[in-house]
């Protein structure tokens, strides 16, 4: 390990944090991992890293502290309280919080941090799981500059775009508007493949040429063997879009920008989720698509 960087503390080990925490090793960083699932701490121990016994054990040494979980209340839970990471971090360490929270959660954790003397980032994500593992994700990340800076080498290891967007819950803000575009592209698409579908035409080949053209997009890249083959294996679960359309949609209500399309599909997405598909992929917003054009769901 290389002496000069950081000390890492890693904290949530899921769908993306497991491969991102992998990265890091990969580019020599020592990296101490806590979350609550026993089988991901095996998994980081035999990917080189140390798996701690506790929240406070993780933290207690470490430079740098990664959270990356699900929503808001688990970053509440893991922050504060006497386990938690404000009581238990050394003063001067930066906490990078790479969860999709709201906005305004990511600035009382960065108010309440201060008084602790720990710098605060908020960082979340875009790439999927995909993006993880081959650390190409998009970086969008609110805070002060000289915390970035500090952070961008790591930051390095995990992705390819970052940009700080500005103060403290600016990532929040813009990952929200990433989401409502992500969410209606998604829409979009699969309301396209069933409309092909039923129309007879080659999907594959359709979906080709289109990926060609002005319908192109990342979305539909990353998307289109999930609609062909209707694997649904979730890279990016329907409950967390769920969660994320919440966001957006609460924080343009407070800003007061008005979302028609963004709304809409915020309900189709809970409507899929009503229906028992939360633990899926975030392109079955296809069987939603399905459902309501009376074609068979697989």
């Amino acid at each position: 390990m290389s002496t000069n960087l950081p000390k890492v503390a890693w904290i949530g080990l899921g769908i993306m944090g497991s491969p991102m925490s992998e990265n890091l090793i990969k580019a020599g960083y020592s990296v101490t991992g806590y979350t609550l699932e026993q089988d991901k701490l095996d998994r980081l121990a035999a990917a080189g890293g140390t798996a701690a016994g506790s929240l406070a054990e993780a933290v207690r040494d470490a430079d740098v502290i990664v959270t990356m979980v699900p929503a808001s209340p688990q970053v509440e839970a893991i922050a504060y309280g006497p386990d938690g990471i404000l009581e238990n971090a050394r003063s001067g360490a930066l906490l990078i919080d790479m969860s999709s929270i709201t906005p305004q959660t990511s600035v009382d954790l960065a108010k309440a941090a201060q008084e602790k003397g720990i710098r605060v980032l908020d960082a979340p994500v875009s790439g999927g799981e995909a993006g993880a593992v081959e650390a190409v994700l998009s970086i969008m990340v609110g805070g002060e500059q000289a915390d970035f800076d500090a952070a961008k080498p790591l930051f390095e290891a995990l992705g390819k775009t970052i940009v700080l967007c500005g103060p403290h819950g600016s990532g929040q803000t813009v990952k929200a508007a990433n989401q409502l575009i992500v969410a209606v592209n998604i829409q979009a698409c699969a309301e396209a493949v069933v409309f092909l579908e039923k129309s007879g035409v080659d999907l594959k080949a359709a979906l080709d040429v289109l990926n060609g053209g002005l319908a192109g997009s990342t979305v539909l890249t990353r998307k289109k063997d999930n609609f062909l083959n209707r694997d649904f294996k979730p890279g990016f679960r329907i409950d967390l879009h769920h969660k994320d359309m919440g966001i957006v949609t609460d924080a343009a209500r407070s800003v007061g920008a008005v979302l028609p399309v963004g709304a809409v599909v915020a309900q189709l997405v809970a409507g899929l989720r009503a229906q028992g598909d939360g633990g899926l992929d975030h392109s079955a917003l296809l069987r939603a698509v399905e459902r309501l054009s009376g074609s068979p769901v697989a």
